[in-house]
């Protein structure tokens, strides 16, 4: 299981999360909820909000319209970056 990140092009957050991602060279599934109301759906059933980006991680738990420090320290608890 790998990273799914569900966010919109036209959201900051989720832009600097995957500048984030990418420049740890993690890589993650993007779900655009512009293009597809199921993701959308399914990204506010994951969280209970209506917040984007919402990235969920290899272990299950779930950060919604995170900082980049908790990124960050998700990926290390994930074992994605040292």
């Amino acid at each position: 299981m790998g990273i799914d990140v569900y966010g919109a092009d036209w959201c900051g957050d989720c832009t600097r999360a995957k500048m984030l991602l990418d420049r740890h060279g993690v890589t993650y599934n993007w779900i655009d909820t512009d293009a597809d109301e199921d993701a959308r759906a399914k990204a506010i059933d994951i969280s209970g909000l209506q917040k984007i980006p919402v990235i969920v991680f290899p272990n299950g738990e779930f950060l919604s319209e995170p900082s980049n420090p908790q990124i960050e320290e998700q990926l290390k608890t994930n074992g994605l970056v040292q």
